[in-house]
């Protein structure tokens, strides 16, 4: 059979297009079949046309299912998981409306973990040298953000993990706030859900800032991180010219604190 020979749809029988064909371990399956098999399907091109056929039939089974199915918990940011604790089920979606595009519905026993991974991303910052040219900071000095995602390997027949981001855009971009503290509270919170037996139920963060230790020579950073050095011990920012007051938490850029006094504190 030549290269630009005809192809044959061996699930729906049409003809496929030019650049429509999915290989399949023994024949050829149109895109829109594919598009048809769960979109955690991982091994489509090592799979029969037997397997297939199997699969698009548990797919057709699964769309029906959907109409019981009643999630009583919902967590999760961008994408969401959905749990029915009635029936010990949940799926996973990012649509609004939850039942777009047929989510597979999986049972809690077929959960075999639940991991957590938190991705830093960093970018550096430069400064500018009297010569104008752009220049590393010394220490380097970096802005930070923060990716959540989550890893349940599953027990199926046609995947072996389900993986996604709970971040939905807004990456926190330091580690003690609040932002941060939410989406680690919101995955800890899938594990614990998703997997009781093996994970408590964390604390929910509060809202509450958190405080300005009273010490003269503790200043914040930028990535939240407190210190009492020149440099941040998390990030390597240079200590900032402005600083907070250490008794009234006031920001200040002169020596003394405008509210009520105090000295700004030394350089140590």
């Amino acid at each position: 059979m030549g290269l630009f020979d005809k192809k044959i749809c061996a699930i729906c029988g049409k003809e496929i297009g030019l650049l429509g064909n999915r290989k399949l371990a023994d024949g050829n399956m149109c895109k829109d079949c594919a598009r048809l098999l769960s979109p955690w399907y991982s091994d489509r091109k090592h799979s029969t046309i037997q397997e297939i056929e199997a699969h698009l039939a548990y797919r057709i089974e699964n769309q029906k299912a959907l109409e019981q199915f009643h999630p009583t918990k919902i967590l999760g940011g961008n994408t969401k998981v959905y749990i029915d604790e009635a029936t010990n089920q949940f799926l996973i979606s990012k649509n609004t409306n939850w039942k777009e595009g047929n989510p597979d519905i999986f049972q809690l026993s077929q959960v075999l973990g639940v991991n957590v991974e938190i991705e830093e991303e960093k970018e550096e910052i430069f400064t500018t040298n009297s010569e104008g040219k752009k220049v590393s900071y010394d220490p380097k000095q970096y802005e930070f953000e923060y990716l959540f995602h989550v890893e349940i390997p599953i027990n199926s027949d046609f995947c072996d993990e389900l993986r996604f981001d709970i971040t939905d855009g807004k990456n926190p971009t330091k580690v003690n706030d609040p932002v941060y503290k939410q989406y680690d509270y919101v995955a800890k919170m899938i594990q614990a859900s998703l997997m009781p037996q093996s994970y408590m139920i964390p604390e929910e963060p509060s809202q509450e800032p958190e405080p300005i230790p009273l010490n003269i020579d503790v200043w914040k950073c930028e990535c939240g991180v407190f210190n009492n050095t020149a440099f941040c011990g998390n990030c390597g920012r240079a200590r900032p010219v402005n600083w907070y007051c250490p008794k009234c938490g006031r920001e200040n850029d002169t020596n003394f604190c405008v509210a009520c006094g105090t000295k700004k504190p030394s350089m140590i």
